[in-house]
């Protein structure tokens, strides 16, 4: 169990250096290349567009060896990368939307097989804090990848990037190679062939509807107040934009703090108590941004830092502890669509709202974070007393083997 734990965290800390490294050097080496930062920005957008295609990748996830699935994910991610020796000059920026899109499509067969892995290599008792660890060894490495990979560019351009950052993928395939699986999930229905089981499963159950609710709420509402946290900077508290980084670092380390206690917190308690304490200390977070002292704006930033990966990985724990096994992988990234394709709609929303000030997004962003907090906490209570439901519903008859083994599990 202590082996996989660690190999677990391992791959985490691998994939999390070489992505953040490579999403920044991305949009470097293409301003460099073409002067444009809307074309920059695009392939952002490569990466991230994938995730909207999670329930169906997800399903893929559930058809195929998951094991030998991410580490092929990897390796092609491995094999990738080197073909950025092309870019000379603008004319081979395709090259480089091409291995973000690449990067963006792998991420998601990645952490959804990652997600599915989990319960088949821990028992349930350990994966709330493992999955807290790897959140703290993710954020950890946000802290220091993309410094890291400037400070590369800066030295030997984005080929010496691209080659090292190609080596990570490879050694996390050794890794996900290495883990000793105690069990495998059951053959998929034969007649399952679409997202529509997975998507029952996931909104059918309250134990895993409304963890992964609150942080799609929590997710969304911090792209919301993005816009916003850049005005507090230069227009509330008047100080240079370079003052981002503080907030970034003190953001970081909320994260690997919170990281470190949330597995025990959701021992304890349970994943939906969790994600409501996370999504009430963004809210507070966000009420506190909205203060014209730096101080205060700062420990607001550490606040942040711990309310959305309690939130986030309260959801994730949910999802691996009561979906069925066969199902794992597409409720997995049907539920990371659910949690981050709200930014893609949140984030010019609130680029349009700071045009009227940096507080009014802000405080509608804890209104609404609070007041999804508030309606979960009515319905938990109301449930509290009841008998307790089975964890999700079967759909139809031709879902039931596949839903009695998950049971079994």
């Amino acid at each position: 169990m202590r082996r996989n734990a660690i190999l677990f965290v391992a791959v985490s800390l691998l994939s999390g250096l070489g992505g953040s490294a490579m999403a920044l050097v991305t949009g470097i080496w293409i301003l460099d290349l073409t002067g444009s930062p809307g074309l920059a920005a695009l392939a952002g957008l490569c990466a991230y567009a994938p995730t909207l295609a999670g329930p169906w990748l997800g399903a893929v996830v559930d058809r195929l060896p998951r094991r030998p699935l991410v580490v092929a994910a990897n390796l092609t991610l491995a094999a990738t990368l080197p073909s950025l020796l092309a870019v000379r000059g603008p004319g081979q920026v395709w090259l480089l939307f091409c291995v973000a899109t690449v990067y963006g499509i792998a991420y998601v067969l990645i952490d959804a097989g990652e997600s599915a892995l989990l319960p088949a290599a821990l028992s349930p008792v350990h994966l709330g804090r493992v999955n807290g660890w790897r959140s703290s060894a993710q954020e950890g490495v946000k802290l220091v990848a993309p410094l890291a990979g400037a400070g590369l560019y800066t030295w030997q351009g984005g080929h010496l990037v691209a080659l090292l950052a190609a080596v990570l993928p490879a050694l996390a395939a050794a890794g996900f190679a290495a883990l000793r699986l105690t069990r495998t999930p059951p053959p998929v229905a034969p007649r399952d062939r679409g997202v529509r089981v997975g998507l029952a499963v996931l909104f059918g159950s309250p134990s895993i509807r409304r963890p992964v609710v609150l942080a799609g709420v929590a997710i969304g509402m911090s792209g919301f107040v993005t816009a916003a946290g850049y005005a507090v900077v230069t227009d509330t508290l008047g100080l240079p934009a370079t003052f981002l980084g503080v907030l970034l670092s003190a953001q970081g380390a909320g994260s690997v703090a919170g990281g470190l206690v949330v597995g025990r917190l959701i021992a304890r308690f349970d994943p939906t108590a969790v994600a409501l304490a996370g999504g009430g200390l963004f809210a507070i977070s966000c009420l506190g941004r909205c203060s014209p002292w730096w101080p205060v704006v700062v420990a607001a930033s550490v606040v942040t830092g711990l309310g959305l990966p309690w939130a986030l990985v309260a959801a994730v724990t949910a999802v691996q502890t009561h979906s069925p096994d066969a199902l794992l992988g597409r409720i997995a990234a049907t539920a990371n669509t659910v949690m981050f394709g709200s930014i893609a709609a949140t984030t010019p929303l609130g680029s349009a709202a700071v045009l009227i000030g940096p507080r009014p997004p802000l405080v509608l962003a804890a209104a609404v974070c609070l007041t999804a907090c508030a309606l979960t906490w009515r319905r938990r209570r109301e449930r509290t007393s009841s008998r307790r439901s089975p964890p999700c519903r079967p759909v139809d008859g031709a879902d039931v083997a596949s839903w009695n083994a998950g049971r079994r599990q």
